[in-house]
């Protein structure tokens, strides 16, 4: 299991676009792939929990991936989080 904390920088955070490119992209790896936010755990390949859980601007995140494709699978979660979604 591999794991990295990150602060959203994007102006929305992870609405409705943001959300739907990065479940799009985790969707593509085997490997598990969980968001913690404020003490829960939220299915990162699933565009509906991750709007559930209105990550907003400035918070902390932690991805979480595991599975044979992990360290891929977080690389590209850090480079889609620190290029802000291109936002």
């Amino acid at each position: 299991m591999v794991s990295q904390k990150f602060t959203l920088t994007n102006e929305q955070g992870l609405h409705m676009r943001p959300a739907g490119i990065f479940a799009a992209a985790m969707g593509k790896y085997k490997c598990e792939v969980k968001i913690r936010f404020n003490n829960s755990e939220i299915n990162g390949k699933s565009v509906m929990n991750i709007m559930i859980a209105c990550i907003k601007k400035g918070s902390e995140i932690e991805i979480f991936c595991n599975g044979e494709d992990e360290t891929e699978a977080l690389d590209e979660a850090m480079a889609l989080i620190e290029s802000g979604f291109e936002e």
